[in-house]
């Protein structure tokens, strides 16, 4: 059973996201315009930069820590049914939460790690693009029984573009501080060799983390009228 324990610091990370190849990350679905793609990419409806949702970020990093350790069971999300290990006694579980829907007392552990929505924070390079921020690419879908060639219009974050990301990582009294930092960084490093978004195996979603950061706050530092008993920002090399 997952007991409660009192907060003992958060380890800020933060960095730059620099794409590679173009990304797409889905939007929401648009009436069809002439002119406009069919597949558009996810904007924040302020200002219409596109963006990286910490959903994607933090779902793909778990997935494919998962994959390359082989803690893969039946599941959708977070909710792990028939898996093939103890879910409270895996690293991955006690970084990124889970339910357990086959436990009778419906056993459950929060996620330890907030990943923030990524910015785009190098935008002005793109005001010549052929859309707002964002570039078209023509795409043929070949019929193979027919041959019939049927072009869609992709529309993707061009290579070049940098977004700001951040990950909070809450350490509580009992937990191995290494182990969780050690899983991030196999999270990033995989990515890097990965791909972010849709159509990676098309070239798509090419990505590198850069500028990486971490910095502990205690505590005590967010009691009012202390003063934190440490706040150091260093680089942090994945």
């Amino acid at each position: 059973m997952i007991t409660k324990r009192q907060l003992q610091a958060k380890y800020l990370i933060s960095g730059h996201i620099e794409l590679l190849s173009g990304m797409r990350i889905g939007g929401s679905a648009t009436p069809m315009s002439i002119g406009l793609p069919d597949l558009t990419v996810i904007r924040n409806p302020l200002d219409q930069k596109p963006y990286i949702p910490g959903s994607s970020l933090k779902g793909k990093m778990r997935s494919l820590i998962e994959q390359n350790n082989g803690w893969i069971g039946k599941s959708k999300g977070s909710n792990i049914q028939n898996g093939p290990y103890d879910l409270a006694d895996q690293p991955i579980s006690r970084l990124f939460g889970f339910v357990n829907m086959n436990s009778e007392e419906n056993e459950t552990a929060a996620s330890r790690l907030i990943v923030r929505d990524c910015p785009l924070i190098n935008s002005e390079k793109f005001h010549h693009t052929d859309l707002l921020y964002t570039e078209s690419k023509v795409e043929v879908v070949i019929d193979r029984v027919t041959s019939q060639a049927n072009p869609r219009t992709m529309e993707r974050v061009p290579r070049g573009a940098i977004f700001s990301t951040e990950f909070v990582l809450n350490i509580f009294e009992g937990d191995n501080l290494e182990e969780s930092l050690n899983l991030i960084k196999e999270g990033m490093r995989l990515l890097e060799n990965d791909y972010l978004g849709s159509s990676g195996s098309r070239g798509y979603g090419q990505m590198e983390f850069k500028n990486v950061r971490i910095q502990r706050r205690a505590a005590s530092y967010y009691k009012e009228g202390q003063s934190p008993e440490e706040s150091q920002t260093f680089s942090w090399h994945i």
